[in-house]
């Protein structure tokens, strides 16, 4: 488990069989086959048509001093970067902090309006956490997904609180938290229900 600096934070909306995002993503869909229109409403129905209600939770989500996310989360370009590609948020995305992705292939930092820093780390998820630490100071990190990336640090035991946005919804197939992930011991810590969603919080335990 993490001992120095702020809190490392997983934080993920699944669906009630656990999966995160559906079948068929595109760049058209990148939630794919999510039961709304493949751009989150589906699944995240939670954060657009209700957002007054769940302000809470987004506040939580935006208040991380330092972003990670892998690649499928930054974008759906692969391989090498053989176009411009900033993200899925255009030119003010809602992070306003330094955002490291996780890629297996080298690009320079790329600074967007309104203090959000796009960088690319081909060294694994530890340098990731490591720069991510660096640049948080004691403030919280937020590994913001998707649930592969999610997974990985879950895995390794670098996760101190998980965070999971829980809504009325299956897929039955598509990208599942936990896939792959040792046995957890979970503590919860917090949970709320809303209209459309049940937002629980729980300490990873050692």
């Amino acid at each position: 488990m993490t001992t120095r600096g702020g809190t490392v934070i997983a934080d993920q909306t699944i669906t009630a069989d656990g999966y995160s995002a559906g079948l068929n993503q595109t760049e058209e869909r990148p939630f794919g086959d999510d039961g709304g229109d493949g751009w989150g409403r589906g699944l995240h129905a939670w954060m657009f048509g209700a957002a007054e209600e769940n302000r809470a939770e987004v506040e939580q989500i935006n208040a991380a001093s330092a972003v990670i996310m892998g690649r499928n989360m930054f974008g759906p370009v692969r391989g090498e970067w053989d176009r411009l590609w900033n993200g899925w948020w255009g030119d003010d995305p809602p992070f306003h902090t330094p955002v490291f992705v996780l890629t297996h292939h080298a690009r320079e930092s790329q600074p967007m309006g309104g203090g959000t820093t796009f960088h690319f780390v081909t060294d694994g998820i530890e340098s990731a956490l490591a720069q991510a630490r660096a640049a948080a100071g004691d403030g919280d990190i937020l590994i913001h997904g998707g649930a592969t990336t999610i997974n990985q640090y879950l895995a390794a035991g670098l996760v101190d609180e998980l965070r999971l946005h829980i809504v009325p919804l299956t897929l039955g197939v598509g990208v599942r938290l936990f896939e792959g992930v040792p046995p957890l011991k979970l503590e919860q810590v917090t949970s709320r229900a809303a209209s459309s969603v049940l937002h629980v919080t729980y300490r990873v335990l050692p």
